[in-house]
């Protein structure tokens, strides 16, 4: 399910020469039957230049990878459950079309990253994402 949901995530986001890069380190993080819902490169507030990173978030985790600079090793940044990320906050940027996303992690690090999206239709596409991964759905009784 993961490989199948992949490259289609990675692509609506124009991720794809990345991701297949990342992708090593990412299956190793998320489970076969965890569906990718969005594959976004994205940048660190406050470190600009600190090498390219590439988002992903699945159905139960949310994994951040790094490719340095200059040498380009790619590293593992952020491997979370999404039930174990508190705080989760996003705030949506339609003049330079992306999202900054928010989230403080088991070990209490708050984490910030900025996607980068090409439109405002996507922008609007992953926010949706976003809600329906992180705003808590109601119980049926």
């Amino acid at each position: 399910m993961f490989l199948s949901t992949f490259h289609p995530a990675a692509e609506a986001a124009a991720a794809m020469p990345a991701a297949n890069r990342h992708l090593p380190i990412f299956r190793r993080c998320v489970d076969s039957d965890d569906p990718a819902v969005l594959v976004t490169r994205c940048v660190r507030p406050g470190a600009p230049l600190s090498g390219e990173w590439l988002l992903l978030l699945t159905g139960r985790r949310l994994v951040v990878t790094q490719d340095t600079r200059p040498l380009h090793r790619l590293r593992l940044h952020l491997n979370a459950n999404l039930r174990h990320l508190r705080n989760v906050t996003w705030r949506l940027d339609l003049s330079k079309p992306g999202i900054e996303l928010a989230v403080t992690a088991i070990d209490g690090v708050r984490e910030r990253f900025r996607m980068r999206l090409g439109d405002s239709d996507t922008v609007w596409r992953a926010e949706s994402l976003l809600r329906e991964s992180f705003v808590a759905k109601p119980v049926l009784v």
